[in-house]
């Protein structure tokens, strides 16, 4: 079983920033990305960032410039870190990992609430 456990999530004044964790823990064969999805109410989940086991990362053209995803591999853990936030950033956040033995993990999500 893996386990996936984000922190970091709150509330953040327009113009503020946040750094969101997730360790991932358990019976990891291998990792090939990890990454971070949002969700709002009513709405399709939608990817914000991902980082690939050799270091290359993706992010969704609304967060380009302002948000970060970096890894520690030894800690199996992924951070993104969120800058010049706007309130459309509002959302739940979720941590995800790409095992290719097995497929996808997600975490329980975290909320970021960013007030006008």
């Amino acid at each position: 079983q893996v386990q996936l456990v984000e922190s970091g999530g709150g509330l953040v004044q327009a113009g503020g920033s946040l750094r969101l964790s997730c360790a991932a823990s358990g019976s990891i064969f291998s990792i090939n990305a990890m990454g971070w999805y949002r969700q709002v109410p009513g709405k399709q989940r939608e990817l914000v960032a991902t980082i690939i086991s050799g270091g290359s990362t993706n992010y969704a053209d609304s967060v380009k410039g302002r948000f970060t995803v970096s890894r520690d591999s030894a800690k199996n853990t992924v951070y993104l870190q969120m800058n010049s936030l706007k309130p459309e950033d509002t959302a739940v956040y979720y941590c995800y990992l790409d095992d290719p033995w097995v497929g996808d993990y997600w975490g329980q999500g975290t909320q970021v609430t960013v007030s006008s």
